[in-house]
């Protein structure tokens, strides 16, 4: 009775604003099935059953064994935060306890539901044929004294909303491995739970490989760059060392272009001088011939005069001889002059 009561106060109590936010048609990261809810939702447990639904929200909504599920075109979905993202469930594999909620916590049923009974369980046998009937045979046969308790709520989620709702898998596992502490009895859940470990092993896996890779790639590169600069320095120092060339054969003509000067101009003066001395000799040999030839006439004149002296007879015919005999040697002394010239 008490539970009667609550899930009628549920009913007729009038939905918050948020809720009245739902949104259909939202794409979730894993599976798109029309279903977005904003906040985390307000459970009620099923009376009777260790399942849990939503009352307020227009949809087939419910927790059991740790997972949230949604009944949604035909088909079973399964995650384990309030907000998706989803993962279909096969049919054969939803858990008894999911398949045996009444018909009228079908918060959206479809029509195939209309004329079953409300305090039921679904005829899922006669909607999904007898090979699902003999594969899950005794599925609406249990001993209610014996039915399991419920998992604890994740009450955790509520923390986590709008901006701060987790959207990858590997985020919503490592909250949820910190934060609930619960172990699934189902064997779907579990597996479940088991897949999304080793998602997580994968992705890490994959993470560390692309780690690597990026670590290799940056160690190329930066052995790239190393190279780059090594080039740049040598190229750097080839060019000093071309520039230093440059400027030591500058040098080197400026100072051969000096010494050529300096040699031109020692010629030059070696020159000069070699011509002032040579000028010096000249004028030397000049003044010593000059002064042998007046020495000679100085010599000659005493001779003559003596001759002259010496020779009184035949004076008219030597002293016709006579000037005849100086022209000749007044020829020869200009002679001699113009060779020692």
């Amino acid at each position: 009775m008490r539970y009667l009561l609550i899930v009628l106060s549920m009913l007729f109590f009038p939905l918050t604003s948020a809720y009245a936010e739902i949104s259909v048609g939202i794409s979730l990261p894993g599976i798109s099935i029309g279903i977005n809810m904003p906040m985390y939702p307000r459970l009620v447990r099923v009376p009777g059953y260790p399942v849990y639904y939503d009352p307020r929200v227009d949809s087939n909504y419910f927790f059991y064994d740790g997972l949230y599920w949604v009944f949604q075109d035909d088909d079973w979905y399964a995650s384990s935060w309030y907000n998706g993202p989803w993962d279909r469930v096969d049919r054969y594999d939803v858990p008894l306890y999911v398949l045996r909620v009444p018909v009228r916590y079908y918060r959206q049923p479809p029509a195939y539901f209309r004329g079953w009974r409300a305090d039921a369980p679904p005829r899922w046998g006669d909607h999904w044929g007898h090979d699902w009937e003999q594969r899950r045979s005794g599925w609406d046969q249990w001993n209610r004294r014996s039915a399991p308790p419920p998992a604890p709520l994740p009450t955790y989620q509520r923390n986590y909303s709008g901006d701060r709702y987790p959207r990858e898998a590997e985020q919503q596992h490592s909250i949820r491995s910190e934060k609930y502490r619960y172990q699934p009895r189902e064997p779907v859940t579990q597996q479940y739970y088991q897949q999304r470990v080793q998602q997580r092993q994968q992705d890490q896996q994959r993470q560390q490989q692309q780690m690597q890779q990026q670590d290799q790639q940056r160690q190329q590169q930066q052995m790239q760059r190393q190279d780059q600069q090594r080039q740049q320095d040598q190229q750097r120092q080839q060019d000093q060392q071309r520039q230093q060339d440059q400027q030591r054969q500058q040098q080197q003509k400026q100072q051969q272009d000096q010494q050529r000067q300096q040699q031109q101009m020692q010629r030059q003066d070696q020159q000069r001088q070699q011509d002032q001395q040579r000028q010096q000799d000249q004028q030397r040999q000049q003044q010593q011939m000059q002064k042998q030839q007046d020495q000679q006439r100085q010599q000659r004149q005493p001779d003559q005069g003596q001759k002259n002296k010496a020779a009184p007879q035949g004076k008219g015919q030597k002293d016709k001889a006579a000037p005849k005999d100086q022209g000749r040697e007044k020829k020869k002394d200009e002679e001699r002059d113009q060779t020692r010239q």
